[in-house]
């Protein structure tokens, strides 16, 4: 694998990444202030950040497609 591939696959995992660690920061967040408070969980507010949980689980199983795309953009 060349230089430019592997920096997108490299960028690719960053983001994906990322985006998998907001969403289980924020979960975790909610989920914690909740119990400190004694409220319920309520499953709008804790499936909200689940969505970039799931785009980053998407990109992560996507990555090579979408370093490819991102190489092939630059070239």
């Amino acid at each position: 694998m060349d230089a430019p591939p592997r920096g997108a696959m490299t960028l690719v995992c960053f983001v994906a990444i990322a985006l998998v660690g907001y969403g289980l920061l924020e979960m975790g967040l909610y989920w914690g202030e909740c119990v400190a408070h004694k409220q319920s969980v309520k499953i709008f507010h804790f499936a909200f950040p689940a969505i970039p949980l799931a785009a980053g689980v998407v990109i992560l199983i996507r990555a090579k497609a979408a370093a490819k795309w991102i190489s092939d953009k630059f070239e």
